[in-house]
């Protein structure tokens, strides 16, 4: 075994004892084995080091231990797997043997309530496919057209940062427009003069709820965390509940997501979703439907101001096909080179970075023994540096997105957007925002980081660049 590095070993075993190629399923060892640790705290295990640097901590563990690994925490089974097999077993392949129904969902919901993101069984299912009508190409295509035309105000609103050469936070940048973008697709309203409410609410929701622990499962208790985290979401709801409260008054004929909510019946009893059911859905999108975008593309400006020759063959490629006019969808087809910029963002600063599943029964993961009500989590940052699948993988190479590299890879190698029947409902209405948004900005304006600024990973419930992503625009023409 090469020592240096288990987990690339342990899939080289695994590939030789089966033949096996890329994207072809591992027939798994026999036997009820446990995964090997890292050693840990005799009271409260690996809590130190995932407080003090969960993503360090977890890439690094991957890379001692392999690919199935038992994290220590007190009171809870908890497993970490890295191998894309293991994933598309755990999301796709025995999908049903597997829930949300666990501490971190339950941690969520304290926030976002019962919606699409944290629901599970029969109610996610209905929700599910209520809201899948919304997401069908035809839609995403109507929703280019607002984006475009707000990426477009966007560039111009950056005329005088460029003109006055003064610093801006991108990542600020990033979050107004896919906030407005998202508010306006899907509810049809104008979000400006609540946007400063909406996004510290969430922010706050977000920071407060990856920092709470076990305290936050209890909500009663009157630590600072929980006090923070209901103090937002009063915030937000009042946000929320007034939007549903003005469009019951006025339903008018708007087609749109929260008209789908409010009016939807349910077949079997004939009633419609209560205001508490609407407002935990409107949350939902409000925050998946900007949030992680929004960190995509502050990732992606980061990552081409430290990669010049990327990003001079984005603009080459948007001055070949865009001849200097705006893009619109029909022109993302086209637009491969902008694709893969994205998409090498996403697999190294994945917005979502790790999620968790719970088993209903025993099961076996990568040959080991996992039982019932355990809490598996699964990580697209560490998935996404898998040594065996990504050569040199902390570089930002577009070029591992072409149509040939893709084809030889497993499918979970990369999953931005989770897999199986639970995969984001949204991810072609993020893909076509983020494609717009960066040819738009990109075809008029080059970033540069500006000089001091120190870019460093917040790993909260979402990726976030800690302090933002402060750059100075270039104007291009």
């Amino acid at each position: 075994m090469n020592w240096e590095n288990p987990a690339a070993a342990q899939t080289a075993s695994r590939a030789a004892a089966v033949g096996h190629r890329p994207g072809q399923p591992v027939v798994r060892a026999a036997g009820w084995r446990e995964p090997p640790s890292p050693p840990g705290h005799f009271l409260i295990g690996n809590a130190p080091e995932l407080k003090s640097d969960v993503l360090g901590f977890i890439v690094q563990a991957h890379r001692d231990y392999g690919d199935v690994i038992r994290l220590r925490f007190p009171f809870v089974r908890a497993y970490l797997a890295a191998h894309p097999d293991d994933i598309r077993h755990i999301l796709q392949d025995n999908h049903d043997n597997y829930t949300k129904n666990n501490i971190d969902y339950r941690l969520l919901k304290g926030g976002l309530g019962d919606g699409l993101l944290t629901s599970d069984g029969p109610y996610w299912l209905r929700q599910r496919r209520l809201i899948q009508p919304m997401f069908r190409r035809e839609r995403i295509a109507q929703f280019g057209v607002l984006m475009a035309q707000a990426a477009r105000h966007l560039a111009d609103d950056w005329e005088g940062h460029a003109r006055r050469g003064e610093p801006f936070d991108v990542a600020a940048e990033m979050t107004r427009v896919t906030l407005a973008i998202v508010a306006r697709a899907l509810f049809s309203v104008e979000i400006a003069q609540d946007a400063a409410v909406i996004s510290q609410s969430l922010t706050t929701m977000n920071e407060s709820m990856a920092q709470a622990g076990f305290a936050a499962l209890l909500p009663f208790l009157p630590t600072r965390t929980n006090r923070r985290i209901r103090a937002a979401k009063r915030a937000l709801d009042r946000v929320i509940y007034r939007i549903i409260a003005q469009r019951r008054a006025h339903p008018g004929h708007c087609d749109d997501l929260l008209s789908l909510l409010l009016f939807a019946r349910d077949p079997q009893t004939g009633k419609t979703l209560s205001d508490r059911q609407v407002r935990d859905e409107v949350a939902t999108f409000l925050l998946a439907g900007h949030e992680t975008t929004a960190n995509a593309l502050a990732w992606t400006w980061y990552l081409l101001g430290c990669n010049p020759d990327a990003e001079d063959r984005l603009h080459a490629e948007l001055a070949e096909v865009l001849g200097g006019r705006a893009p619109c969808v029909a022109d993302l087809p086209r637009l491969r080179y902008t694709a893969m910029v994205i998409d090498e963002s996403m697999r190294l600063y994945p917005p979502a970075w790790a999620f968790s599943r719970s088993n209903l029964e025993d099961d076996e993961i990568g040959g080991y023994r996992i039982k019932r009500g355990s809490l598996i989590y699964i990580s697209q940052y560490v998935t996404h540096r898998h040594p065996a699948f990504w050569e040199d993988p902390g570089r930002f190479d577009p070029e591992r997105f072409t149509p040939e590299r893709v084809a030889v890879r497993p499918k979970y190698a990369y999953f931005p957007f989770a897999g199986g029947p639970r995969a984001c409902i949204g991810s072609q209405f993020a893909l076509t925002e983020a494609a717009l948004i960066l040819a738009t900005l990109a075809q008029r304006y080059r970033l540069r980081l500006a000089p001091g600024h120190r870019v460093e990973m917040q790993p909260l419930i979402t990726l976030r660049p800690r302090h933002g992503v402060k750059v100075v625009a270039h104007p291009l023409r």
